[in-house]
């Protein structure tokens, strides 16, 4: 039998020209532009344009995404009543899913993509007994985001940096080469389903603890550390136990996650505006020192564990005012458009995706052996 990996790590599964990942030296790039590159010369509109360019158009440049994105909000909430009244008194990941799986099969690719906003903001107003805000289609996705849920202006004390902290989040963490939910949208748009059903099913995938559910939790971490009082035997009890850490590790970048950087970067931006989130953010610093140090500890001539992008995205989200409940749908904002982009890209390339498995259960009584 072929030696197996159930994770499929190593395996070549697709040929790309979207993002790639090098872990060995803690490198991402998307379409030939480092993160820095992409956050300060595209932002996330941008960076939808760059993903997209030559699969759902040409000239996608950060002005014809904003319009396209603009036109996709006004949309998506015209189309509020098919699928409004089912979710609003589900769970926020589950509403969303619901606005997604409510699509025709036809929809465009900005439509897909701008329904994410626009059912996160209603669904969040509604919950709050406010009726949703329309979207305004000239503005940026996150800045019409953080206005359609938190009724927030330009005039709004704190807004435009805050804006800007959620748009480098989005672009940072547009795409990070053949993940799960990626893989998920090539497997499904690979047997030439729609890429609504392609972006549905992603989503799906999307949402588990070991990926996009991730963020939240974190946050949930970071408060079962305070509550503790002593930080470094919190960090060393829950290692020596082997549980995992939420925002620790990844299979990837096992020696430091470049998104992590960036976004701390965005956090120590918004300086002032931070508020109570500063002090949470001082913490974190001081839960990644309590961690490393255990981790060495416990495992001498082990490569340290470094913290991913969950402690930092969990904590920017925080600090622009969403809700944790809000954090993984808010994940697949900017998501999406890299499983709109890997889904168009495999459907160019026309092949059917169909691995073979291992059979190691029982055999036949009658059947001969293999020879």
């Amino acid at each position: 039998m072929p030696e197996l990996d159930s994770g499929l790590a190593g395996l070549v599964a697709a040929e790309t020209v979207l993002s790639h990942s090098d872990g060995v030296r803690g490198i991402l790039w998307v379409r030939g532009h480092t993160l820095p590159e992409l956050v300060a010369e595209f932002g996330y509109d941008g960076a939808v344009g760059l993903l997209w360019e030559g699969f759902a158009g040409n000239g996608l440049d950060r002005d014809e995404m904003r319009r396209r994105l603009g036109d996709g909000r006004r949309l998506a909430f015209a189309r509020l009543g098919d699928w409004l009244g089912q979710a609003r008194t589900r769970p926020l990941v589950e509403g969303v899913r619901l606005a997604l799986a409510a699509m025709p099969d036809d929809s465009a690719p900005a439509l897909i993509l701008a329904t994410l906003p626009v059912a996160i903001a209603a669904l969040l107003r509604t919950r709050q007994g406010a009726e949703p805000l329309a979207p305004d289609p000239t503005r940026g996705t996150a800045d019409d985001l953080l206005r359609m849920a938190r009724g927030r202006t330009a005039e709004t004390p704190g807004a435009a940096v805050m804006t800007q902290a959620l748009d480098t989040y989005f672009a940072a963490v547009i795409d990070n080469g053949l993940n799960t939910s990626a893989f998920t949208a090539r497997v499904i748009a690979s047997s030439r389903a729609s890429l609504v059903s392609a972006a549905l099913g992603a989503y799906c995938a999307f949402t588990g603890p070991l990926h996009g559910g991730a963020p939240g939790p974190t946050l949930d971490m970071l408060d079962e550390a305070a509550a503790n009082g002593d930080v470094g035997a919190w960090a060393e009890r829950k290692l020596a136990a082997g549980e995992r850490l939420m925002g620790f590790g990844h299979r990837v970048f096992r020696l430091g996650d470049p998104r992590a950087g960036v976004l701390r970067t965005a956090l120590e931006q918004l300086g002032a505006s931070l508020g109570p989130a500063a002090g949470r953010l001082a913490f974190a610093a001081e839960v990644e020192q309590a961690v490393g140090a255990a981790f060495a500890r416990l495992k001498p001539g082990r490569p340290p564990l470094q913290p991913n992008v969950e402690i930092n995205a969990a904590l920017l989200l925080d600090a622009v005012g969403l809700p944790r409940d809000a954090f993984t749908p808010v994940f697949a904002v900017a998501r999406c458009a890299g499983w709109l982009a890997h889904a168009m890209e495999q459907q160019k390339s026309g092949r059917l995706i169909r691995p073979s498995s291992a059979y190691v259960g029982p055999r036949p009584r009658n059947l001969a052996p293999e020879p």
